[in-house]
């Protein structure tokens, strides 16, 4: 059996940082030596060494495969692309967030992912990516085609969590429309005659599909035993709902209210780390940094830009709202608690060893930057 040792680093552990040596063995955590000065193995030259962060929900996988509107891009550059663009952001494990359900037919969302998932089981057969892939479906509730393009991910193996979603304008997320309005424009190329078509139809649409089809997936999580998550919960009526329905944690809620509902029942509270750097939500929702502050933030998503992770974990440290263990812990430990991932998500005995080497640096603003360096997945170097 083979040791790897990785010396002359900053080890974020689970309540502190310090200097030290790490060995590696099989693909495990299996020495932790503080101070220790070792001959031989990695010398990380004092940049800090974290445990591989585990990301529960990226659309990036989405944004490669449809790069801009009605452009679509063959699965497997897509896939390959989007693995190395989240390796390269620190992520060694990470759930791809692909959305079923779409009134919309020139949607990604609105087709058929057989093909992409065929790629994803041919690429990790042939060993072609670097971070250990899973599969989160995002389950558009009122849309009526959402239970038939769900089929191909039925006892798919890597499909281990489901959240339920309902971006009906008027609610939620979108409870401000004309803030609805300029993403639906901006991000889908759709004009102002096509939303307010499609206003009206969602409205319809969710009378009809909402309810029977958020039974459906309830029932399909708890006959198969995966994490379900609510979405943009905006009232302590949807947490309370998602609670009584298995939910184990609320993603991206939109108000204090519903964060403090989500943390009462026991649920886990995930945002975005783009509203933590941009220091608020681009939909005008609660501020991450806020409910950070509040003790309600349980764990940082990329969303949709992978380098987002790191960077609000530094912004945290930096801005003085956590610990670098603590905020470190809302992009490993937590998500991965989360996503019943027990072997992975801290630097301790016995894990695996998926790490991360990070140099800070020191900008002319007086900011710092965080730079991945090095990544090992398993004990092996993947970037």
């Amino acid at each position: 059996m083979s040791t790897t040792v990785f010396k002359n680093a900053n080890m974020v552990l689970p309540t502190e940082v310090v200097h030290g040596s790490l060995a590696v063995a099989d693909g495990r955590i299996t020495a932790i030596d503080q101070g220790a000065q070792t001959s031989g193995g990695w010398d990380l030259e004092g940049d800090h060494l974290m445990p591989g962060f585990v990301e529960m929900h990226t659309d990036n996988f989405e944004r490669h495969l449809m790069p801009r509107p009605k452009v679509q891009w063959a699965p497997l550059p897509a896939l390959l692309a989007h693995d190395a663009e989240v390796t390269a952001a620190g992520i060694t494990t990470v759930f791809d967030a692909l959305g079923v359900g779409d009134t919309d037919p020139e949607s990604v969302r609105g087709g058929n992912w057989k093909t992409v998932l065929e790629t994803l089981d041919l690429c990790t057969r042939e060993n072609l990516l670097r971070a250990d892939h899973h599969l989160h479906v995002r389950c558009e509730l009122p849309a009526s085609n959402t239970i038939d393009l769900f089929e191909p991910f039925h006892a798919h193996p890597r499909l281990s969590l489901i959240s339920l979603m309902d971006h009906t304008p008027g609610q939620r997320q979108w409870e401000n429309i004309e803030v609805a309005r300029v993403y639906y424009i901006g991000k889908k190329g759709w004009s102002d005659e096509k939303f307010d078509r499609q206003v009206i139809r969602a409205a319809e649409l969710q009378e009809r599909y909402a309810q029977p089809h958020r039974a459906y997936f309830v029932d399909y999580c708890k006959t198969h035993g995966l994490a379900l998550a609510s979405h943009d919960d905006t009232t302590a009526a949807h947490v309370q709902q998602a609670h009584a329905e298995g939910a184990s944690m609320s993603e991206f809620p939109t108000t204090v209210l519903a964060a403090r509902t989500a943390h009462e029942l026991g649920l886990l509270t995930v945002m975005g780390g783009p509203n933590v750097v941009r220091g608020g939500s681009h939909s005008g929702n609660v501020s991450a940094a806020e409910l950070a502050k509040l003790g309600l933030l349980d764990i940082l998503s990329s969303d949709y830009v992978p380098g987002s992770m790191l960077s609000a974990v530094v912004r945290l440290v930096d801005d003085g709202i956590l610990t670098l263990p603590q905020a470190v812990a809302t992009v490993s430990h937590h998500p991965a608690r989360a996503t019943r991932l027990t072997d992975r998500g801290q630097i301790a005995l016995g894990l695996r060893a998926d790490l991360i080497q990070v140099r800070f640096v020191s900008l002319p603003n007086g900011q710092r930057h965080a730079l991945v360096r090095s990544v090992w997945r398993e004990g092996q170097r993947v970037m």
